[in-house]
């Protein structure tokens, strides 16, 4: 007997050269199709298609083929498939469920394909028709709503899920999305918290639910109330909040682990060797070999939990094992072609407050450790547009933690010290850190590494101002909390300010370039103000009396920057250019500085004179400080401590709306015909009852 092949719906002996033949499902489709209605020459159509195994390419690419024009013809036969389709959800039987399901998927992204401003018709009317649309709506939400609930199938809630991320993004822009309206009114956000309150269905499905709520909350949030701001904001269920962080710290954690297996991979290989041959002259382009894709979908999550909800701020430091120390058993997963950029969902959910214990030998971690390890990757390479993206969105999460009262008293805590292993960008004058020398410190400790790092590995050609911006105001914030609250961190203090003068050093000998593309007095005048904010309150939260010395050890040993700087800023505050007013800020706010420098130069140059000493050494400068403390004058600036909150919808709503449709786009191209295929859902339900 010959063998039969299978290709785009067609049937055909491979042997024989006879017309292929269409099998069954192709040819109910093709009756659609028609002008006529289906089920006139055969009452049970509509019943019998749904037993079929669902072409999915076949239906989609039959949609897609046809002009505006000629599917407004068959519009009546489309809205009925569609309302069966809704009809079927309710059905006792999987299989026609699974079909139903899968059905919906292909007919919202065909006909959306035909949704374009010149086509003129609307989405709406072409799938359910005006008249019909609310009812249809109400009833789909309600069995895909009645499906996440139930107890049934875990197959079949992630088809729902598929269908809800398929109709969220079938548009690039969400917010254009009219079908959206009806998810808003219709909500399933009970069953989304549902899914992630749950352990067992979070691990199959938390990944989807979480990027789902995600998008659903970023629907016309500026101009109309979205419910699902609304209802995320004011969520205080513990296993829920829970839920939702383990998902995120999982899919961030998956990240760091590529990341690191790549980076071990490259060091052990030949061009590892080859660079250890000849110096270090290519180790930067080692350093850019390293690439993994970044999860845009799971950070916006992050950022609307963290932003939206004050309770989930007690979510980043809930405890937990390190999550790349942790194995679990995984059934094999079919493989599938690479995800593109923002959608790639973790394997499987391996943590569990409840189901891991705490184990003496394992680093201990938590959802902000995660994240700031995470931070640390995609913020060392922002060239590319994606990474420049996650960084800047890294920034404001970070900028909503130091804003927050509770996250910076745990930021804080002595008692909740932490081994923080960031990732640190290769150069060449400095050797990499190892891992296990690492103290235990409070987190507010590894963030300023995190920020101090930032600042010393960005000062290029493509100079990144705006994230520039962002670190210094994290610092600012942090300062700001701990001179409130008297916090005194034992941290390297002398790594921030060595790191603050070398930034103004390059902005002074690149002016001429970056003040082309910026105003780079912004970023001078909230340098010096943070050196302001050291000399005027260091005293209430610098560790010991002698760091507050080596705060003015720092400033008199490096006054030729300080100087250079006010000289370039007089010059122009004194000519009536563009940058006068900017200028002149920079310019005022350097008088303590100046005041140091001028009051203590003098009596070290003395002091040198006196003892015939060429070159003082660091103790005997610190010596002389000491003692000319009492006569130094220095003016008291107010609002050193004071700063502008955070706000997305006026200052952010442009970087959001674009970052959300990069999203969306690419959580549509995830959503293949292999993520929708049968295999796995006709094992399930291999009988119908």
């Amino acid at each position: 007997m010959a063998q039969v092949e299978k290709r785009g719906g067609l049937l055909r002996k491979s042997s024989a050269s006879k017309k292929p033949l269409k099998e069954k499902v192709v040819l109910m489709y093709d009756e659609i199709f028609m002008t006529e209605d289906p089920s006139k020459c055969s009452p049970r159509f509509w019943e019998e298609l749904f037993l079929m195994k669902v072409n999915l390419e076949y239906l989609e690419g039959k949609l897609e083929s046809l002009d505006g024009e000629e599917l407004m013809k068959i519009k009546d036969n489309i809205n009925c498939l569609f309302q069966h389709c809704i009809q079927a959800l309710g059905e006792e039987h999987p299989i026609r469920v699974v079909n139903a399901l899968q059905t919906l998927c292909a007919l919202i992204r065909g006909v959306h394909q035909k949704n374009k401003p010149t086509s003129g018709f609307d989405i709406i009317n072409m799938l359910m028709g005006f008249d019909k649309a609310e009812l249809c709506m109400k009833n789909l939400m309600e069995s895909l709503d009645s499906l996440l609930c139930a107890e049934g199938s875990e197959s079949l809630k992630s088809l729902c899920l598929k269908l809800l991320l398929c109709l969220v993004t079938v548009t690039d822009n969400i917010s254009q999305n009219t079908i959206l309206e009806y998810v808003m009114i219709n909500s399933i956000f009970e069953a989304i918290l549902q899914i992630l309150s749950h352990p067992p269905s979070r691990r199959e499905h938390g990944y989807d639910a979480v990027v789902l709520l995600a998008l659903l909350v970023n629907y016309r949030k500026y101009e109309s109330v979205n419910p699902y701001i609304v209802k995320l904001s004011i969520v205080d269920d513990e296993a829920t909040l829970n839920g939702m962080g383990l998902v995120i710290a999982q899919a961030l954690s998956e990240y760091n682990r590529q990341y690191k297996d790549k980076e071990e991979e490259h060091q052990s290989g030949f061009f590892s060797a080859l660079t250890n041959m000849v110096g270090s002259m290519f180790i930067a382009d080692a350093h850019e070999k390293i690439s993994v894709q970044t999860n845009e979908a799971i950070l916006l999550a992050l950022y609307e939990a963290v932003h939206l909800n004050r309770n989930f701020i007690t979510v980043l430091a809930q405890s937990h094992p390190e999550m790349g120390l942790v194995t679990t058993p995984v059934s094999p997963a079919p493989t599938t072609p690479a995800t593109p950029l923002g959608t790639t969902p973790p394997s499987s959910d391996v943590i569990s407050s409840v189901e891991l214990p705490l184990d003496a030998d394992v680093q201990t971690s938590n959802l902000l450790i995660t994240f700031l390890k995470y931070s640390s990757i995609v913020m060392q390479d922002t060239k590319d547009e994606h990474r420049l993206h996650s960084g800047k969105l890294c920034l404001i999460i970070l900028t909503c933690i130091a804003e927050d009262q509770y996250a910076n008293a745990f930021l804080h805590d002595d008692n909740m010290n932490f081994r923080v292993n960031l990732h640190r960008m290769p150069m060449r004058h400095r050797k990499k850190a190892a891992d296990k020398n690492l103290p235990c410190r409070p987190l507010v400790c590894a963030v300023l590494d995190l920020m101090v790092e930032f600042i010393v590995t960005h000062m290029m050609k493509e100079f990144p101002m705006d994230l520039y911006v962002r670190c210094i105001q994290v610092v600012h914030k942090l300062l700001c909390y701990q001179k409130k609250c008297r916090v005194r961190l034992h941290y390297t203090w002398r790594e921030l300010w060595s790191a603050l003068i070398n930034l103004l050093k390059f902005l002074m000998s690149n002016e001429t370039v970056l003040l082309a593309k910026h105003n780079i007095f912004t970023l001078a005048l909230m340098i010096v103000n943070l050196f302001n904010m050291f000399i005027t309150y260091g005293d209430t939260f610098l560790p010991t009396p002698s760091s507050y010395d080596e705060l003015y050890y720092e400033i008199i040993r490096m006054h030729q920057s300080f100087d250079n700087l006010y000289s370039m800023v007089l010059r122009l505050s004194t000519n009536a250019g563009q940058w006068k007013e900017a200028a002149s800020k920079v310019t005022h706010a350097l008088v303590n500085i100046r005041a140091i420098i001028n009051h203590f130069n003098p009596k070290i140059e003395s002091y040198a004179a006196v003892n015939h000493i060429s070159q003082l050494s660091e103790e005997q400068v610190l010596e002389v400080v000491r003692a000319n403390y009492d006569t130094l004058t220095l003016k008291l600036q107010d609002g050193l401590d004071q700063y502008e909150r955070y706000s997305e919808q006026h200052k952010e709503a442009a970087f959001f709306k674009e970052l959300v449709r990069s999203i969306s786009t690419n959580v549509r191209r995830n959503l293949a015909f292999h993520t929708l295929s049968q295999e796995v859902l006709l094992k399930e339900f291999s009988t119908i009852s």
